[in-house]
């Protein structure tokens, strides 16, 4: 989760979708998720829970808020997300159930 916030901030799309997982990776909005990634200014992480996602797990949870500027106010996004590992790699799959 960290390294994907760090993708945001820096608006690396490449690795935003290589840690996407190929079931749900959104290529073509990856122009305008940089774009957005870009414009606007990134305060904080806060990872306020998982679940799973250890060394021995296949699939886990991470609930967090990450705290950006965007049109001269502080906004949030307040997400529960869904991991899966293959491979030994995690990969994002999209908001959790």
């Amino acid at each position: 989760m960290r390294s994907r916030y760090s993708a945001f901030v820096t608006a690396n799309g490449e690795y935003l979708m290589q840690s996407h997982h190929s079931s749900t990776r959104p290529i073509k909005e990856k122009k305008a998720i940089v774009k957005w990634a870009k414009s606007v200014e990134w305060i904080k992480l806060d990872v306020l829970e998982t679940t799973k996602g250890t060394e021995n797990d296949t699939e886990g949870t991470v609930t967090f808020k990450a705290y950006f500027y965007e049109n001269g106010k502080v906004a949030v996004i307040h997400e529960k997300s869904a991991f899966v590992k293959e491979n030994n790699k995690w990969y994002y799959l999209g908001l959790s159930k």
